[in-house]
């Protein structure tokens, strides 16, 4: 077993806030950051920072920090977005239309390659992406011709569990799930569940709580 094997769900996420913080470091000229303006800007700690890097080597200079551009691209290797990532989006609503829009998924190498629906209406409607929604029974041979690794849902909540089998049975491990459900799979597929209400919860909570403190 590598030292890497038990990472913190929660490490993975601050590199990846870590890395998005060193781009727009050498975005605006920075060469070298310590720790402490690196933990500043992604409003953590110090001792943190270095103890998620520590997991994975030893990357800064005692005294001097680190150099931007070297870490960005050690985080890249770490997290495996140095490479593209072919995705494809199962709903092709108003949610499925603004994420085969977000421009911020190519530039980071995730391809939206296909997008499946199985509203007559909608299949074989052109997309400003340039593509061309899919009829959901193509989904199989389409992965497969188009080697789609990362599946993305965005039905409503009464289609994203029958969805997500055929995901799996077309092979697609990994799925990013933004129907407002929880969908089963077995161990081997990975899952990110995003519900917005969920969100929204956490925020309404933590507001009231600030609000209520305010007025102690």
């Amino acid at each position: 077993m590598t030292k890497s094997d038990k990472i913190p769900d929660a490490t993975i996420t601050r590199l990846s806030i870590y890395y998005r913080q060193l781009e727009l470091l050498e975005f605006d000229g920075y060469r070298m950051v310590s720790s402490e303006k690196l933990a500043w800007l992604c409003q953590g700690n110090p001792a943190q920072v270095r103890k998620d890097l520590g997991y994975f080597g030893e990357f800064g200079i005692r005294g001097v920090g680190y150099d931007v551009i070297d870490l960005q691209a050690q985080i890249k290797k770490i997290l495996a977005i140095n490479r593209d990532w072919n995705m494809g989006i199962v709903g092709v609503g108003n949610l499925g239309l603004a994420l085969l829009q977000h421009h911020n998924f190519s530039a980071r190498g995730f391809k939206c390659v296909a997008a499946f629906d199985n509203d007559p209406d909608k299949i074989g409607a052109d997309l400003p992406s340039g593509l061309k929604v899919r009829d959901i029974r193509e989904l199989d041979a389409a992965i497969d011709e188009l080697d789609i690794e990362i599946g993305v849902i965005t039905t409503p909540a009464s289609a994203a569990q029958a969805v997500a089998n055929l995901l799996l049975k077309a092979n697609v491990n990994a799925i990013l799930n933004f129907s407002p459900t929880r969908i089963s799979v077995p161990e081997c597929c990975l899952v990110q569940n995003i519900d917005f209400t969920v969100m929204l919860d956490i925020l309404c909570h933590k507001l009231d709580h600030q609000t209520t403190l305010q007025h102690l």
